[in-house]
């Protein structure tokens, strides 16, 4: 069976969820990594690796979703924080220093904060700085809207308005929704999670689109997870790149081994083979450190994403790689590529 399947890959005929799962379940790692190479290679020729240079900037870290899954958030009154103009401002500053060309903008489902905070936000920064801004995962697009009494349509075309440029593929966690109600009860469904995309898509908003996996999900789980976004893909064609990522316990309301660089680069496969119509897979250096974010591109990916000039939420469940750009650079050319610094729509800046 698993000869058919790599005949079917080799000649690019999409493979089903069925024969997905078998991958993940039973094929030889070798052979996933030579089958998502392949992939890898037919998309992207050139002899290229990509990276950008951007910062995390969480907005707040109060947050009434409580995800079992999450170190980073606080309650309503336990020390939680609102950023700053000046912060805000010093933190954008220090990233166009360093080159950068983006900013993730995310943070917790504060009840708090009104329309007019976020749209304020957005302006603030696009009439001071030449700066991407990639911000507003689904889950917070949907909570936002909620309380303000918006469709997503409304309110994501208001961001737009104000400055937003695209949308981060966060908080989709598993795409299941028995999943998503034991580990983040109090965000949105996975149909909503779709819907919110949908929509950005349709309004001409691209976004990127994660998994993050190795908590209480199921190998079936996963391969389904992926069936969701290919299907959407295959309807909008509005994700740019997809990054599937390991589950961090420690700090957490979560008790399970973490998964191990093996596990993570078998997924990390699957996903190169099964994505086909996704045209970027990227590493994650952050959880996985830098020897197996390196390996990776010899597992279908094609992109070793930012910098991360700033990151809180993953260091805060106890997980502390960071890499500065002159080292993603050795590790992208030791690996026998060369080092692109991209922008978010995979734009070439800049060949090392």
């Amino acid at each position: 069976m698993m000869d058919r399947i790599a005949d079917k890959i080799e000649n690019g005929v999409r493979i089903d969820t069925d024969e997905a799962l078998s991958l993940l379940v039973h094929g030889d790692v070798l052979t996933l990594a030579a089958l998502a190479d392949g992939i890898r290679r037919q998309k992207h020729p050139e002899p290229a690796v990509t990276f950008v240079i951007d910062r995390n900037i969480n907005y707040t870290n109060v947050c009434v979703s409580e995800c079992r899954f999450c170190a980073f958030f606080c309650k309503k009154g336990d020390g939680g924080y609102v950023i700053s103009r000046d912060d805000l401002a010093r933190k954008i500053e220090e990233t166009l220093a360093l080159s950068g060309t983006q900013i993730l903008l995310q943070g917790g489902m504060n009840p708090d904060l009104d329309l007019t905070f976020y749209l304020s936000m957005l302006r603030f920064i696009k009439e001071r700085f030449p700066i991407h801004i990639h911000g507003f995962s689904p889950t917070e697009i949907d909570f936002i809207a909620g309380k303000c009494g918006l469709s997503h349509e409304e309110l994501i075309r208001a961001m737009m308005d104000a400055g937003l440029d695209s949308i981060p593929g966060g908080g989709a966690e598993i795409l299941v929704d028995e999943v998503r109600r034991r580990v983040s009860p109090n965000k949105c469904g996975s149909d909503t999670w779709l819907q919110v995309m949908r929509v950005a898509h349709t309004l001409g908003l691209r976004s990127s689109a994660t998994m993050m996996f190795g908590h209480l999900e199921t190998p079936a789980q996963i391969v389904e997870h992926l069936d969701r976004i290919r299907s959407l893909q295959d309807e909008t064609g509005g994700f740019t790149a997809f990054i599937p990522w390991t589950f961090q316990p420690r700090n957490t309301r979560i008790d399970v081994v973490p998964k191990t660089a093996l596990e993570y680069l078998r997924v990390l496969a699957l996903s190169r083979i099964f994505l086909d119509n996704v045209d970027n897979i990227q590493a994650s250096w952050v959880t996985q450190g830098d020897k197996i974010a390196q390996t990776s591109l010899a597992f279908g990916a094609n992109d070793l994403g930012s910098t991360m000039i700033e990151e809180n939420v993953v260091s805060a469940a106890g997980v502390d790689y960071m890499i500065p750009k002159d080292e993603l650079i050795r590790l992208i050319a030791t690996a026998g590529f060369v080092p692109r610094q991209r922008d978010c729509f995979y734009g070439t800046v800049r060949d090392y």
